[in-house]
């Protein structure tokens, strides 16, 4: 389901999946689509001109998930992050597999762990799904070091898919993410919190704890909520700028968000780096 209206929202684009790049330009005709129009050599020729792309091939996805306990976290007992998380990555096993792209997953805390060899094979969606409902989070994590045990270990061009949190010092993490790029990996970063930290809907004296290392800490929620707010956008927007800089894809989410809506989020973003 998830997957059928994330492809319903794809009607107008010329992307149908991950397995994309740039092929050529052609002249504009009437009736395609104008966002397919290349700005850049209409600029040099004063002509419309429209992109066009064809498939590659073999193209090995990774999903790399974040089993830390902070995953685990969920502010209304309904979807934790971690659940958000492993039902975004089983749509998009699901469509690499329609693709036949191999596909496999990866899984860390503070090491990593590979726990699915890329395969695509037609029984290869049912062991990612088994395997995934296996996961449980817990423990505390290193992204950074992880990441840059992906990027060692891959030593083909491959599409790396990060599921994370990313409650850690930005600054090593996108230094372990531009390693991945600079391998010649094509890389998203899908960016799972939860809708409280991300709203912060709490009223009164409140007690916080970090999942992880066990400290609290006690606010009054009135008067810390404006600086927290501003404190969580400025982390979002520290990741999004480097990111595009690094010409990663970065998909900010919440528990919230439909999961179709987040596949979208993701060939929208994808789409303008072409």
């Amino acid at each position: 389901m998830v997957v059928r209206g994330f492809l319903q929202g794809l009607h107008a684009s010329p992307y149908q999946g991950f397995s994309v790049q740039f092929s050529d330009h052609r002249r504009y005709d009437p009736g395609d689509d104008p966002n397919r129009i290349d700005w850049l050599v209409y600029a040099k020729t004063d002509k419309y001109y429209v992109k066009r792309f064809e498939a590659e091939t073999n193209l090995t996805g990774y999903l790399v998930m974040d089993l830390s306990q902070s995953m685990g976290f969920t502010h209304r007992q309904s979807m934790t992050k971690f659940e958000y998380a492993t039902c975004l990555a089983a749509s998009l096993a699901y469509l690499m597999t329609m693709q036949q792209d191999p596909v496999g997953l990866m899984t860390f805390t503070e090491k990593l762990n590979a726990v699915l060899p890329a395969r695509s094979r037609r029984g290869q969606v049912a062991d990612v799904l088994a395997a995934l409902s296996r996961l449980k989070p817990g423990g505390q994590t290193d992204i950074a070091t992880c990441v840059s045990q992906v990027a060692a270990m891959l030593k083909q061009h491959s599409l790396v898919m990060l599921f994370s949190d990313l409650l850690t010092d930005p600054e090593e993490v996108l230094a372990a993410l531009a390693q991945l790029r600079y391998g010649g990996h094509d890389v998203i970063v899908f960016h799972v919190l939860d809708e409280a930290e991300v709203y912060f809907p709490y009223s009164g004296q409140v007690q916080f704890e970090d999942p992880e290392t066990g400290e609290s800490v006690s606010v009054d929620a009135a008067g810390f909520r404006a600086e927290y707010l501003d404190q969580i956008e400025s982390f979002r927007t520290r990741y999004q700028d480097a990111c595009h800089g690094l010409r990663i894809d970065y998909v900010p989410l919440d528990t919230s968000m439909p999961f179709d809506k987040a596949l979208t989020e993701y060939l929208q973003q994808r789409q303008g780096r072409f």
